[in-house]
């Protein structure tokens, strides 16, 4: 073929060509514009998304405060009298021992007294010749006074003789008065039972020397063991919560799995600065006698619960300059903080007294640097894997 047969393309074709391949051209450009923008869109979005912190929320335990408060105390007899001499001498004899029980009035011991049985003699004595003097007194007095009717004798040796007979008098009335009371300190040379009860103590034996007064030896214990009581030191958090005539249980440890019935009898209505509880003290009922006094004992009250008491994770609080505090979240995943009391710390919870409600969402671990207002992505915690690791 010859070159000017070679057909030549029209202008017409080479103008839509051109114009099809800058359509291809522009629709590549945009479309890789449109990708690397969505791609930058996408990232910020994902950018954001990760800026917002992921929070695991708990709801508050309501209720609480209730259950069983264990605390422990000793027995002591509900009525118990230490006997202690009120006259020296030496021990003669005594009749009942420990474990013995005695009637009131019963004579427990008696004391050998020589010193104030010579005291006695001697007082006696004494009297007898106060009594005498006040007599002749009383004899010359109302003689002077005859005398001085029939003018034979001044008034004032009158006034004198009866002065006289007055001052007999009062002597003779401080001799017997004196006489009374080393009779009265000589009636406790038997050493008696105050009440019905037993013996629980016996510090004396035959030949003792025997002091009188408080400050002496305590000679005999004497307990009413019919009723018991027990004092209990509760702590303060709870003394609102123990009411006067409610019921507790004991249990001691010679009678394992068995509880006794005790009453709350009183309270102190104080609380003591140095152990921060209330003294509350517990009748027993022991009419069987097997309650001893002075034994350990635990006692348990069953408290009631307080609906105002929330508990949650103690790894909710939050302390910062502005106290203490937890974090919630609202409806809108908005963070609140709001002000708290502890009630009382459990380790790995604590229970509030204040500050929260029962519809409040609280985060469990708030983040560092939270704020009031910020937006939070609630979570859902973790399952914890039983048994270990997890099979493979």
């Amino acid at each position: 073929m010859s070159p000017d047969t070679i057909p030549t393309p029209q202008p017409r074709r080479l103008r839509v060509a051109g114009i099809i391949a800058a359509i291809v051209v522009l629709a590549i450009v945009v479309a890789g514009v449109a990708t690397r923008a969505n791609e930058s869109r996408n990232l910020r979005d994902w950018t954001n998304e990760q800026a917002v912190p992921s929070v695991v929320l708990v709801n508050p335990e309501g209720g609480q405060g209730g259950g069983d408060l264990n605390l422990p105390g000793r027995l002591q007899a509900y009525i118990r009298a230490p006997i202690y001499a009120r006259t020296s001498g030496y021990l003669k004899s005594w009749k009942y021992d420990i474990g013995q029980k005695v009637k009131a009035g019963d004579t427990l011991a008696e004391i050998e007294t020589p010193d104030l049985d010579q005291q006695l003699l001697q007082a006696k004595a004494d009297l007898a010749s106060a009594r005498a003097n006040e007599a002749l007194a009383k004899t010359t007095a109302d003689r002077w006074q005859a005398m001085r009717d029939s003018d034979s004798v001044s008034k004032q040796e009158v006034d004198e003789k009866t002065g006289d007979y007055a001052a007999k008098h009062a002597l003779a009335a401080a001799a017997a008065a004196n006489l009374e009371r080393i009779q009265a300190t000589k009636g406790f040379a038997k050493l008696v039972a105050p009440f019905d009860g037993i013996v629980t103590a016996r510090e004396t034996d035959v030949g003792a020397l025997i002091n009188a007064g408080g400050g002496g030896q305590e000679l005999f214990v004497v307990s009413d063991t019919h009723k018991l009581r027990m004092y209990v030191n509760v702590p303060q958090n709870y003394a609102p919560a123990v009411k006067q005539g409610a019921t507790v249980k004991l249990s001691v440890p010679e009678y394992p799995g068995k509880d006794f019935t005790g009453t709350v009898e009183s309270t102190s209505s104080a609380i003591n600065a140095a152990s921060g509880t209330t003294l509350v003290q517990v009748s027993v009922d022991n009419a069987d006698g097997k309650l001893l006094p002075g034994a350990y004992a635990s006692v348990t009250f069953d408290l009631p619960a307080d609906a105002a008491l929330y508990r949650v994770p103690a790894s909710a609080l939050v302390y910062d300059g502005k106290g203490l505090r937890i974090a919630t979240v609202d409806a809108q995943n908005k963070v609140a903080f709001k002000d708290v009391t502890i009630a009382q710390d459990f380790g790995k919870t604590v229970q509030l007294a204040s500050g929260i409600t029962a519809s409040d969402r609280v985060i469990e671990s708030p983040p560092d640097g939270l704020a009031n207002g910020d937006t939070v992505r609630v979570t859902q915690p973790q399952a914890k894997k039983e048994g270990g690791n997890a099979k493979a």
